[in-house]
């Protein structure tokens, strides 16, 4: 095992499952202290057993974002788990698409509580103590549906278009401090939640250099990029994981 980001706590939200637990996987493989969440605690706790029989350290902390309150009190259970976060990854969301007129007020606001305003109050907890120790990371996970228009994906695309932009906004908030803050922007994924697109994953893909669906280990090890020294002087910026997808 590496340890680049020894005596590092990292927050990965959204973690039982694909991107997420890939890169919790991943930062604890470069020695991160872990914390993972997200709804499921059985699935949560096999990566955590998973991360430990490997060598890493990590914990489990069972999460339903839905508001400030619960973004800061996740935010104040990884520091009591594993001290002050130094590395913070936004990667829960839902991504629902379909028509707008048969979008419900219900559905729009759940999607934005998850994909919008709990990253917010996860950086409105943490980043500033990041900012106090002069060092620290964000990375937040959007998708290549925010600077594109595409049938059905407004909500959900919307949603992301906003991470996009409170990416940018954070740099130039807390860069100043020593908190890099950037995002990676996925294509098509082959992860356990994008299983019920079948075959319109692969045509999605398909139009890319790449001609293929991503793995979650390659959008995790973008992530794990951005979060290491390695992207030192990378500030606001968006990273395309996405098959060459930004190039047609």
């Amino acid at each position: 095992m590496t340890t680049e980001l020894s005596g590092t706590a990292a927050l990965v939200t959204g973690a039982t499952s694909g991107i997420g637990r890939a890169t919790a996987v991943r930062l604890a493989a470069l020695g991160a202290t872990v914390v993972l969440s997200g709804r499921d605690a059985e699935r949560g706790e096999q990566v955590v057993r998973d991360i430990r029989a490997a060598g890493g350290t990590a914990f489990f902390a069972a999460a339903d974002l839905r508001d400030e309150a619960s973004a800061r009190a996740l935010a104040a259970r990884a520091v009591q788990l594993a001290g002050p976060v130094g590395i913070l990854v936004n990667n829960a969301g839902i991504f629902p698409f379909g028509p707008t007129d048969k979008t419900t007020e219900d559905q729009f606001d759940e999607v934005y509580a998850l994909n919008v305003k709990a990253p917010y109050f996860l950086v409105a907890e943490l980043a500033p103590a990041m900012a106090a120790h002069g060092r620290g990371v964000v990375v937040n996970v959007t998708t290549m549906v925010a600077e594109l228009g595409a049938a059905g994906m407004g909500l959900y695309g919307s949603t992301k278009a906003a991470l996009v932009l409170l990416t940018k906004s954070w740099a130039a908030e807390f860069g100043p401090s020593g908190v890099r803050v950037n995002a990676v922007s996925p294509g098509p994924t082959r992860t356990e939640g994008t299983a019920p697109m079948g075959d319109a994953l692969d045509q999605l893909a398909a139009a890319a250099p790449a001609g293929r669906p991503g793995t979650a280990d390659e959008i995790a090890a973008a992530i794990a990029f951005l979060a290491t020294d390695a992207a030192s002087f990378i500030h606001g910026a968006v990273l395309p994981a996405d098959g060459g997808r930004i190039a047609v």
